[in-house]
């Protein structure tokens, strides 16, 4: 019992059986979490889903893209009221 890691709740988790929250609690030892209200198990996913999905701004040639630059002009409106 002695090198035995502590089970830890996971903060805001909600079970997907029971609905309810903060009652998921993650096992290191078997890498499992489970609700300790309704009983639900299940192992952590060993590889990623899915690959992230392309979109215009995650492409590399959107991030590439240089602007050029631009000169602003900033004006104070309360000094424009004075002139009149």
């Amino acid at each position: 019992m002695q090198g035995k890691r502590p089970r830890r709740f996971i903060a805001g988790a909600v079970c997907p059986r029971c609905a309810r929250m903060d009652k998921i609690v993650l096992d290191p030892e078997t890498d499992r979490r489970f609700c300790v209200s309704c009983g639900f198990s299940e192992e952590r996913p060993s590889a990623p889903a899915a690959a992230e999905l392309a979109t215009r701004v995650s492409r590399a040639a959107a991030r590439r893209r240089d602007t050029p630059p631009q000169v602003l002009n900033l004006t104070d409106p309360a000094a424009d009221d004075d002139r009149d």
